[in-house]
């Protein structure tokens, strides 16, 4: 055969519409298959199904003006109003979700479960194949191999505000903890003296701590709320002891002056002004304190603001420091103003979870424009901030209650967390940013068994995607010029001594000089600490220095040669 003939290559005998030719190749060589984004961010849009409508009933006269007189707009604008028309789902816990929270970048997100572990998410690394945590932190662990440590469930997290390199977690324990942005832990706040009666006398909480939240304008303050009906703020950078205590005495029957805090908020007006701390207590009051102080007594307090002995686990105020929205045990969500701090202006029915799940909220919207809650069936619910009427609802976890919500004004997302232990961020293509939608914009990660690091890497250590490991500066890492016994190749070196077990359960100074007061005198001679001020005492004296003028001379008797020997004997009788 030459060269100039043509070559003829026979194609599979197969019809135009045989299933067959999808598995055909089409060309020789090495292909290179490029993801569809398109497709791929198309297959993370919710089906969703109109939820039957539940109208509430309202108990205030001024919501029953417009009654009926607004139609609803097509679920196709309301799903362009809102972000809801895609999600991302996150399953890395094993229990419910109980606290949410990003970063104020969004790149960064926080969940906290019952099952006492907070899961950390970094939208940076992940990919559609590829949606796990980080790492997995519990804070209250004392040991993995002990056999009493301690765990407990995590009642809230929050990125602080201002600076997003820390974050408060808060569980079921006494002593609140602030951990960086990587897990580890940087204060753990002290625990007050629980067999002190007066409150204000205690340095910290004596029971356990159910909530908190950050200062709105001050990076290092943040407050939390106890079961020693008690709110507690603190300065992070000094954890011996709170900086402010605020005692709440219930005016309840039978409660001995005590009850339990279940919900704070702490914010400032947009436009300027003074702070509004509000904070909600077992007892059903409503309590409001300047947030700026004095706290000695609270600016406004409603008595019986919810039905007494329920659990009002959300609370939030407005943008612009006027309204307060709360949602109750008793099945109620409420509208208060903080100018008119009496009556509730809205009051409309909703079914609560805080019997189950304590951790419940109701959020804000970005500037304040609409509030979202979950529901005990799962659906996500965008109230009007003007009369709580439910503007739009979408099912999230249908059959499992949506516990958590929040909604970051950065990137236009909604979080949700679940008691099913599911995290879902819902998200628009076109209204967002960053976050989901740069995690369902990248290539699908080819699954390997290495890629996953809970198979391969301590997950209580943690991987961050970020984080550059210098080979050889890891602390197990082997090091240059010693033997695998540690003793030095060189001869002329001495031998460093190995660390022994006894040697690190011992305190190092750093730690004595930082946490025991008055450490420092114990290596001080006393004698040459108080001959120091010998000159400076006779120089200018402090407790004699009204006689300084006026004091004697004192004169000593001439001694003659003969008086020297001392005193004649007396001559014993005989």
């Amino acid at each position: 055969m030459s060269d100039e003939e043509d070559i003829q290559v026979e194609g599979p005998a197969l019809a135009e519409d045989d299933p067959m030719r999808a598995f055909m190749p089409t060309s020789f060589g090495r292909k290179h298959k490029e993801a569809d984004i398109a497709a791929q961010i198309d297959r993370s849009k919710r089906a969703v199904v109109a939820p039957p409508a539940i109208k509430p009933k309202s108990q205030d006269s001024a919501s029953d003006d417009a009654s009926n007189s607004d139609d609803d707009s097509d679920e196709s604008e309301e799903e362009d109003e809102y972000p809801t028309s895609h999600e991302m789902v996150i399953k890395t816990h094993d229990r419910a979700v109980t606290s949410l929270s990003l970063d104020p970048a969004g790149g960064r997100l926080l969940s906290g479960s019952i099952d006492c572990t907070v899961k950390l998410h970094d939208f940076s690394s992940l990919t559609p194949t590829t949606i796990r945590a980080f790492r997995s932190v519990d804070p209250y662990v004392t040991k993995q191999s002990a056999a009493a440590s301690e765990s407990h469930p995590v009642h809230r997290v929050q990125f602080n505000p201002l600076a997003g390199s820390v974050f408060l977690c808060i569980s079921a324990h006494p002593q609140a903890k602030i951990l960086s942005r990587d897990g580890d832990i940087i204060t753990e706040f002290v625990k007050g003296d629980m067999y002190l009666r007066d409150m204000n006398n205690t340095k910290g909480h004596i029971s356990e701590v159910t909530t908190g939240t950050w200062h709105p304008t001050d990076k290092n303050v943040c407050v939390t709320a106890g079961t020693d009906s008690t709110l507690r703020i603190w300065d992070i950078n000094n954890k011996r002891s709170q900086k402010e205590v605020l005692v709440f005495k219930s005016k309840a029957a039978g409660a001995a002056g005590r009850t339990r805090m279940t919900a704070v908020a702490w914010a400032t007006p947009v436009q300027g002004g003074n702070n509004v701390l509000v904070s909600a207590a077992l007892d059903g009051t409503l309590v409001m304190w300047g947030g700026n102080g004095p706290f000695t007594r609270p600016a406004g307090e409603i008595r019986e603001a919810h039905k007494p002995n329920t659990w009002t686990g959300g609370i939030d105020i407005s943008s612009d420091g006027r309204m307060v929205v709360t949602r109750g045990g008793d099945n109620l969500i409420k509208l208060w103003d903080t100018r008119k701090f009496k009556q509730p202006l809205v009051s409309v029915e909703h079914p609560s979870t805080s019997d189950h799940y304590p951790t419940t909220n109701i959020k804000y919207g970005p500037n304040s424009t609409s509030i979202i809650t979950g529901s005990a069936t799962g659906h996500l619910h965008i109230l009007n901030p003007g009369n709580l009427r439910p503007e739009y609802t979408t099912p999230v976890t249908p059959g499992s209650p949506v516990i958590t919500v929040d909604w970051h004004p950065k990137i236009n997302q909604i979080v949700t967390g679940s008691a099913n232990a599911e995290t879902h961020i819902l998200y628009n293509p076109t209204m967002s940013v960053k976050g989901a939608v740069d995690v369902m914009s990248r290539a699908p990660k080819r699954r390997h068994v290495d890629d996953n690091p809970e198979f391969t890497t301590d997950m209580s250590l943690g991987l961050s995607g970020d984080s550059i490991i210098t080979p050889g500066a890891l602390p197990g890492s082997k090091k240059t010029g010693i033997t695998a016994s540690g003793k030095s190749r060189d001869p002329r070196r001495p031998h460093v001594p190995q660390q022994t077990p006894f040697m690190r359960s011992q305190p190092d100074e750093k730690h004595i000089s930082e946490n025991i007061p008055l450490s420092k005198m114990l290596h001080e001679d006393p004698r040459e600490a108080l001959l120091k001020y010998a000159d400076l005492a006779k120089k200018d004296p402090v407790f004699t220095k009204a006689w300084k003028s006026t004091q004697p001379v004192t004169q000593y008797a001439d001694v003659s040669d003969e008086e020297e020997d001392g005193p004649e004997k007396k001559k014993v009788k005989r």
